[in-house]
């Protein structure tokens, strides 16, 4: 069982990620109960934990519907991350879904990325 000065400083720890990563959203697509920033808030900062290369994120979403692209939606992901940034861009037919597959992408690169430099230190 983990003793209150532990559960303290990792909450502390915890705290201090989140004020030290900046986030940016920006969305052209009506959202109002803010889920979309949430969801990408929520994802990003969970990446962040135990870690201190993540800096900030900047999401952007928008509408590709037109003539040629009927029901399209696009969200790109960039991660500012200590050595080199990490960026994705997905399209879906729904803004739930090109953000998520955004995410999923982003936080693929930042692992595998982690990974690696773990490995030239063993």
């Amino acid at each position: 069982m983990e003793d209150q000065e532990q559960r303290t400083t990792r909450e502390r720890e915890s705290r201090m990620s989140m004020l030290e990563f900046d986030f940016e959203f920006y969305s052209e697509i009506p959202d109002p109960d803010d889920a979309f920033r949430g969801e990408a808030e929520k994802r990003l900062l969970a990446l962040t934990e135990g870690h201190d290369d993540l800096i900030g994120a900047s999401v952007t979403m928008e509408e590709l519907t037109g003539e040629a692209t009927p029901h399209r939606y696009e969200a790109t992901v960039v991660v500012f991350k200590r050595p080199d940034n990490v960026a994705a861009t997905e399209k879906a037919e729904t803004p739930e879904g090109a953000l998520k597959g955004a995410l999923s992408a982003v936080e693929r690169q930042v692992r595998e990325l982690r990974d690696r430099l773990r490995e030239t230190w063993t």
